[in-house]
């Protein structure tokens, strides 16, 4: 199922800080705004003003689909422990999805939202924006040169620098609404990491703990206000922060070692409150290794091919261009494959198989590290949903 090449007609649901990206849609008028659904009075006049994009409002997916409008597709993009219920309503009526990441909060929702897409036939088109970083693309493109030979082991240290205001003032500290942050925000890594590997992980190992932001007793419900409002980058050191979430359950440190069904061996490290914020890879294969220094225009990938001692130039090096900070150049081309993907039916570099894989990755680390490491198992998926939406990552 593809859709006409023309301004596809848009419903943004949930109206709150991410839904910026709308902005993305409507360049170039590929794409305009029908409708906005939103439960929190005033979260859509907002974002239509921010935007420029007025169009009738909406408190619920339901009361959407019970009107005149007519969206031919969605930008999922309200909280996370809505998605699983918001898309396959919306899949279910015949609208094609662009579903922020992760996808779900848990396997079962995640594969429930593919075995919808794919009984229904309904496009399904899952946010990993990362895979259009141009430190990911860098790597990737490095790696399928066969400049390192085969890939053999991952490592990604994420230093989440303002992990305490993104992630602990607000519904993201609650487990019953994110699981926790080796999915809410590790799934970002967790998908790179197949994606530069060419498999999936199929046994994990978690471990982690919260260590620094249980220690903090000034708690706020800042459900009145959205990210940018209550956010300071000149905060520091992290325990002097304030207004944290009531509920504070998730880990602020944690890290996963991942088999994958080719024999590659990952590991990623997440912390919520170091200085900086930018994530370092490594990736070794038979004939060298490449890592990146910085992750933004500006920083580099160095690659070792030769033996040597310590040598932190590298043998030879490649620039990271494009956006400066933050994934803004990702968010449009994201949004580009998007609406090639339902205008044409093209590829995407993004996948839905690949979502899921993330997600059912991130849930079995977390429940490793919250039982003394264990070792878990990433369930399959059936054969019929991987063959609908097509093989690797």
């Amino acid at each position: 199922m593809t859709l006409s090449d023309h301004a596809i007609p848009l419903a943004v649901v949930g109206c709150g800080a991410r839904a910026g990206i709308t902005a993305h849609a409507l360049a170039g008028g590929r794409a305009q705004v029908v409708a906005y659904v939103d439960p929190a009075p005033g979260a859509a006049q907002r974002l239509a003003q921010r935007i420029g994009a007025p169009a009738p409002e909406f408190s619920s997916v339901t009361e959407l689909l019970g009107s005149a409008a007519a969206p031919e597709a969605a930008l999922v993009l309200s909280p996370d422990d809505t998605h699983a219920q918001v898309a396959t309503q919306l899949l279910e009526a015949g609208v094609a999805v662009y579903l922020e990441k992760p996808m779900t909060i848990s396997t079962e929702d995640a594969d429930a939202v593919l075995l919808t897409a794919a009984r229904t036939g309904t496009p399904l088109y899952v946010g990993h924006n990362m895979r259009h970083m141009a430190v990911v693309r860098t790597m990737r493109e490095i790696i399928a040169r066969g400049e390192i030979g085969q890939v053999k082991a991952i490592w990604c240290r994420h230093f989440v620098g303002h992990g305490g205001d993104f992630y602990f003032k607000d519904w993201h500290a609650d487990r019953s609404r994110s699981t926790g942050l080796l999915l809410q925000k590790g799934a970002h890594d967790l998908d790179v990491i197949h994606h530069l590997a060419g498999g999936y992980s199929t046994r994990v190992v978690g471990m982690g703990g919260l260590t620094l932001y249980d220690q903090i007793s000034d708690r706020r419900d800042n459900s009145d206000r959205t990210m940018p409002d209550w956010f300071d980058r000149d905060g520091w050191p992290p325990l002097s922060l304030r207004e944290l979430n009531p509920v504070i359950d998730v880990e602020d440190l944690s890290m996963v070692q991942m088999r994958l069904d080719n024999g590659v061996l990952a590991s990623y490290q997440q912390c919520h409150y170091t200085p900086d914020y930018w994530r370092n890879y490594t990736v070794i294969g038979t004939e060298g290794r490449i890592e990146n220094f910085g992750d933004g225009a500006g920083g580099v990938v160095r690659l070792w091919d030769h033996r040597c001692e310590y040598q932190a130039a590298g043998d030879r090096e490649f620039p990271i261009t494009g956006e400066s900070a933050g994934h803004g150049d990702a968010d449009q081309d994201t949004m580009t494959e998007f609406l090639d993907h339902l205008a044409h039916g093209s590829r995407t570099i993004t996948s839905p198989v690949a979502a899921r894989q993330a997600v059912a990755t991130a849930v079995a680390a977390t429940q490793s590290l919250r039982d003394g490491s264990q070792p878990r198992d990433v369930p399959a998926l059936p054969q019929h949903v991987v063959a609908h939406f097509g093989a690797r990552s």
